[in-house]
């Protein structure tokens, strides 16, 4: 049984067509963003600082990492925070230095951090790139999947202490072959966790980059003698892969049999929803100078990529543009999911609203008033959440540039460049408050990661965004008291394995409208946000509805007795 993501609202019709930025189109009021972000990494007790591992080749792994996650690992309710480390090339130690790990943060609660690292195990070396924590063996612990260059690792969480089992369960990132017939493992970035056959358990779907090695870095040089950073165009990319959970924990490596091995990557982005409303989580995929892919969910372990029939492979003129973040959200009253994509300086972010009655996504970023704004930067963690607390969706993104001495070659763009903040109307169309966010939101950094999560407990939501070579921003959400805008928070539990209910729609009718959210892993750009979800009300003082459809297709309504709180949903 199927749970219709948009049968509790009216649809529209596909807005038009868009090509080039242009101004934002007059929607209704002006957009206030009623608060401000303040920087508490430092107060907070976070010490990281993310390393590159670089020694001067400038290798291109370097420049890509690394992400982060909200999660509760010792199951307290109090948020806590992963960071994606990168490591010392081979032969590239330096003496006397503590070699650069993993970190993991707990939460004492009031968005206070110690550092866990060395007691909880997790403190892995590699050169990671990102993360995806879920109940991957449904014990009911949070576990943490970590990607990186050549290797990966699946810590699997045994009362709050962690350990790699990446190798007894069957997952790893894969190998491919040099032109002289060497293999070489394979470079694994942004993941989900899905029940992909609805059989009640958790699957893994994998992306990987592109076939590189230290040995097979390529030259490359903006000033035609130093060396840059390499583009990915110069490689070949990998195919995603799925890994089929067999219920004791371990999996099979289905990627074969599932459609999906034929495929040419560079992934660093993958979100979930399901499009078509059948009840299977579908996939869209950004890829870094390659087409984006859109994985339909078949069932019974099966994909279908029809990004280029579907309308999201290419922009508006044909061009595979350099994809990094990606998310999908409902944005406005017509119920049709959009999808957000971050993309490199002097190509737009990409937002792109799916008809489940066509099947076909229409660009809407011109539209939606963020192509003009987002042109000179480059994205790459991107999230649409409530930040206000309204009710209706905005949009945050992460930016940096990939190449620390691009100024030199190109005046107008910096290595280490402001994260963007845009209100949403409600209408599926923006205004920027970058400028009202908070200094400690604005100051540049080498972007990256990004990731949501209330660390403080007063139901808005903080940011955490990393910054690749520095140290991470923990960002938290001030909103002026004068807003009075009030919420609902909503823990899902699932019965059986999946107890995270990954896949489960849930929908909150509140003031007249109705809102969409779904529990889901992966999004951003090699990070994730928490797995509670937060509905902004606005002025509305009651809920209406709170209306649960779980992934075996039962719809549950659970009783809610007042906002401002959180409410805890189990499957019945």
């Amino acid at each position: 049984m199927a749970c219709a993501v948009a049968s509790c609202t009216e649809r529209a019709g596909p807005g038009p067509a868009t090509g080039a930025p242009t101004a934002a189109q007059p929607a209704g009021s002006a957009v206030e963003l009623g608060g401000s972000f303040t920087d508490v990494t430092q107060a907070s007790g976070i010490r990281f600082t993310h390393s590159t591992g670089g020694h001067g080749a400038k290798l291109l792994p370097e420049t890509l990492g690394a992400g982060a996650a909200f999660l509760d690992f010792d199951g307290d309710r109090v948020l806590d925070i992963f960071f994606v480390n990168g490591d010392w090339w081979p032969g590239h130690e330096p003496p006397g230095r503590e070699r650069p790990r993993c970190t993991l943060y707990r939460g004492l609660g009031g968005g206070r951090y110690e550092d866990e690292t060395a007691s909880s195990g997790a403190g892995i070396s590699l050169q990671g790139m990102g993360c995806a924590p879920a109940d991957h063996d449904g014990d009911g612990d949070v576990d943490i999947l970590v990607t990186g260059v050549g290797r990966l690792a699946l810590l699997a969480n045994e009362k709050g202490v962690f350990r790699d089992v990446a190798s007894k369960a069957g997952v790893g990132p894969g190998s491919w072959k040099d032109s002289a017939g060497k293999e070489h493992p394979a470079w694994s970035t942004a993941a989900a966790w899905l029940d992909a056959e609805n059989d009640g358990d958790l699957d893994l779907l994998l992306t990987g980059y592109v076939e590189w090695s230290p040995e097979t870095e390529i030259f490359t040089t903006l000033d035609g003698s130093t060396k840059a950073f390499t583009t990915p165009d110069r490689y070949r990319g990998l195919p995603p892969r799925l890994f089929t959970s067999r219920g004791d924990g371990t999996f099979e490596d289905t990627t074969a049999s599932a459609g999906l091995d034929r495929l040419e990557g560079k992934s660093l982005g993958v979100a979930l929803w399901d499009f078509d409303s059948d009840g299977l989580l579908d996939a869209v995929v950004a890829n870094d100078t390659r087409p984006n892919f859109f994985l339909r969910n078949l069932g019974g372990g099966r994909f279908e990529e029809i990004g280029l029939r579907a309308g999201i492979a290419y922009d508006e003129v044909g061009r595979a543009r350099a994809g990094m973040g990606i998310d999908v959200q409902v944005l406005a009253g017509d119920g049709m999911a959009q999808v957000a994509i971050g993309n490199f300086s002097e190509e737009p972010m990409s937002l792109y609203r799916f008809d489940p009655r066509e099947g076909i996504f229409t660009s809407e970023a011109a539209r939606a008033g963020i192509a003009r704004a987002t042109y000179p930067t480059l994205a790459f963690g991107v999230e649409m959440l409530d930040l206000d607390l309204d009710g209706a969706l905005d949009l945050v993104v992460a930016n940096g540039h990939i190449e620390p001495d691009i100024q030199a070659v190109y005046p107008s763009q910096t290595h280490a460049q402001s994260a963007q903040a845009f209100l949403g109307r409600g209408d599926g169309t923006f205004a920027e408050v970058t400028a009202s966010a908070g200094e400690g939101f604005r100051r540049p950094r080498v972007g990256r990661g990004l990731a949501s999560g209330d660390i403080d407990g007063d139901g808005d939501l903080d940011l955490v965004i990393t910054a690749n070579g520095g140290p991470p921003a923990l960002l938290r959400n001030d909103r002026a008291a004068s807003a009075g805008n009030h919420f609902l928070r909503v823990r899902l539990v699932g019965r059986g394995k999946n107890t995270g209910a990954i896949g489960t729609v849930v929908r909150l009718t509140a003031g007249g409208t109705t809102q969409t959210r779904t529990a889901r892993t992966g999004s951003s750009y090699l990070s994730q946000s928490e797995r509670t979800l937060t509905f902004g009300l606005g002025k509305a003082t009651r809920v209406d509805q709170l209306e649960v459809c779980w992934p075996s297709g039962r719809v549950q309504t659970a009783p809610v007795e007042s906002v401002d709180r959180l409410v805890e949903v189990r499957e019945e």
